[in-house]
């Protein structure tokens, strides 16, 4: 499977007959096939039989930075969350002048580059696995640099207790 530059994969045939023998026959339908005459034949058969086609990769000729802004606008996420003022509901999770320093140092990076909503978004996520009892990792990477990700529930390491750089997340 490769990616454009939107990030939007596309499958080959051999990522597709790779599904197949990997027990994913059931998700062939839902990814996006790069032309072929082998995947036209497939369609032709489909149609003769009334199944569904595979559906074809179309690249789109939008700057990355719509396409994003579009993506993120079209999130679903109940109303009371895109409403939610992140900045208070992260100072309510603050214990000292050190944390809140740190929380509006992150936020105004976050602010800055347009991630707000983000945020929001992750708010929602991590509020929606608590509730429904779904198990994610106590994190990974350099997402463990950041304060902001900590308060929301993203990951369980203190950076500050740490003394993780933030500029490390974001690079």
């Amino acid at each position: 499977m490769d990616t454009d530059k939107l990030g939007i994969p596309r499958f080959t045939e051999a990522d597709l007959v790779n599904m197949i023998y990997s027990g994913h026959v059931d998700k062939c339908t839902q990814v996006l096939c790069e032309d072929s005459s082998e995947i036209q034949k497939f369609n032709q058969a489909a149609d003769r039989f009334g199944n569904p086609h595979l559906d074809l990769y179309q690249p789109l000729d939008v700057p990355v930075e719509d396409f994003d802004a579009t993506l993120q606008s079209e999130w679903f996420m109940p109303e009371e969350y895109q409403e939610i003022n992140v900045y208070e509901h992260l100072v309510a999770k603050c214990n000292t002048q050190e944390e809140i320093a740190r929380l509006n140092y992150e936020l105004e990076e976050f602010q800055a580059r347009n991630m707000v909503d983000i945020l929001r978004y992750m708010i929602y996520l991590v509020d929606f696995m608590r509730e429904h009892e779904i198990v994610w990792g106590v994190g990974r990477g350099s997402s463990v640099a950041s304060f902001v990700l900590y308060l929301i529930g993203i990951h369980r390491i203190h950076s500050i207790q740490y003394e993780l750089d933030f500029r490390e997340f974001m690079r």
